[in-house]
């Protein structure tokens, strides 16, 4: 199940589990959107292709929460 990260790994933006601006890769590592435009879609981290999140439906949010925790690397994701 996906962890439905709360942030932006490189800028830290929000995204909580409804933002439609998420975007993922099969790592589940989580950026906004305009991040993810600067990636020209590539994950920094793995090189992998940064896809739409998709939106967990509220009931299945309610029994399966998103994450709490953030993850922030901005040195790790430099914008080369």
């Amino acid at each position: 199940m996906l962890e439905l990260r709360p942030n932006c790994e490189s800028c830290d933006a929000d995204l909580p589990p409804a933002s439609g601006e998420a975007r993922i890769c099969t790592f589940e590592c989580t950026f906004c959107a305009a991040c993810a435009e600067a990636f020209a879609g590539v994950c920094p981290n793995c090189g992998g292709e940064l896809v739409r999140r998709p939106i967990r439906p509220l009931d299945r949010l309610l029994r399966h929460p998103a994450a709490t925790h953030c993850v922030l690397k901005p040195e790790g994701c430099a914008r080369a």
